[in-house]
């Protein structure tokens, strides 16, 4: 996967924004103004996404491309490298997982509007 797809990818789950507010640098993906996945323009090779806690340290345990978050609460957010062996699928799950972690803490209100949008 590469930042295009990667982007193409976030784009398409309902709800979703992007914008620079950390610089020009890194590119945020965000769900009802909350932050799911973050990833550097220049570099373009990882990503930071949100993750249940022990989810978390299984796959930093069993994959050597998913470390602690990079400037981030090292309990909840991993960064994983997209030019490892990770397959595509597994890191679509991991952007679905983020996704899904961010959009259950949204007001339930919210959530509906978000699920009856069309894109």
């Amino acid at each position: 996967m590469n930042l295009e797809e990667l982007r193409d990818y976030c784009l398409q789950k309902p709800g979703t924004t992007e914008g620079l507010p950390f610089g020009e640098d890194t590119l945020v993906f965000k769900v009802g103004e909350k932050l799911f996945l973050l990833t550097s323009i220049s570099q373009g090779n990882q990503f930071n996404v949100k993750c249940d806690p022990e989810l978390a340290v299984e796959l930093r345990e069993g994959y050597d491309e998913v470390k602690p978050g990079y400037h981030m609460n090292k309990k909840l957010w991993n960064t994983v490298m997209m030019d490892g062996l990770l397959t595509r699928q597994q890191l679509c799950d991991m952007i679905d997982h983020s996704y899904e972690q961010v959009f259950k803490g949204l007001p339930k209100k919210l959530q509906e509007e978000l699920r009856n949008k069309k894109r």
